[in-house]
């Protein structure tokens, strides 16, 4: 009998960065459903989340107290995650990177380096009756936009899962 390799017995990491402009609303709110989600369905050690911004804006803050206030209504916790910008080395350290919105996914091409091995793509390709392409900025607007974002992060976050699922 031969004995494991070290790499044989590590669980599989799959990692995921969700990327929005200032890592304060939308990005660290798809990181903390989704993680909520992972850890839910006994995954949190197979698959690894973060979030980052597109601009430094934010850097080492806390998200959006309205995201938080919205989140914790559904009991999704986002005090751990502080805001962060997006550096060329988390194309090679990432599977996956979604952007929130067309816009961030542009200047994540621009930015992706030829040899990376992560795959970039819209949030939203992974929701089921999606009508946009872009998860709407809430910060300027009410706190109807923050419950409108969280729906949609909601949902897109199951499918986003079951397709992670079915890769591992």
């Amino acid at each position: 009998m031969t004995q494991k390799q070290p790499s044989d017995v590590e669980p599989r990491t799959y990692r995921v960065l969700f990327v929005c402009t200032g890592n304060i609303c939308r990005s660290p709110t798809a990181e903390g459903v989704f993680r909520h989600h992972v850890v839910a369905a006994g995954l949190g050690d197979s698959i690894g989340i973060d979030s980052a911004g597109t601009h430094g804006y934010h850097i080492g803050e806390a998200p959006d107290s309205r995201s938080v206030a919205e989140a914790r209504k559904r009991g999704f916790d986002l005090s751990a995650i502080r805001a962060r910008k997006i550096a060329v080395k988390d194309f090679h350290t990432f599977d996956l990177i979604l952007a929130m919105d067309t816009g961030h996914l542009a200047d994540l091409k621009l930015l992706r380096p030829n040899d990376a091995k992560a795959d970039v793509k819209l949030f939203l390709d992974y929701h089921p009756d999606a009508t946009s392409r872009d998860v709407p900025d809430p910060y300027y607007g009410g706190a109807g936009g923050f419950t409108n974002v969280l729906d949609m992060i909601e949902t897109t976050s199951h499918r986003l899962l079951a397709h992670i699922k079915s890769r591992l």
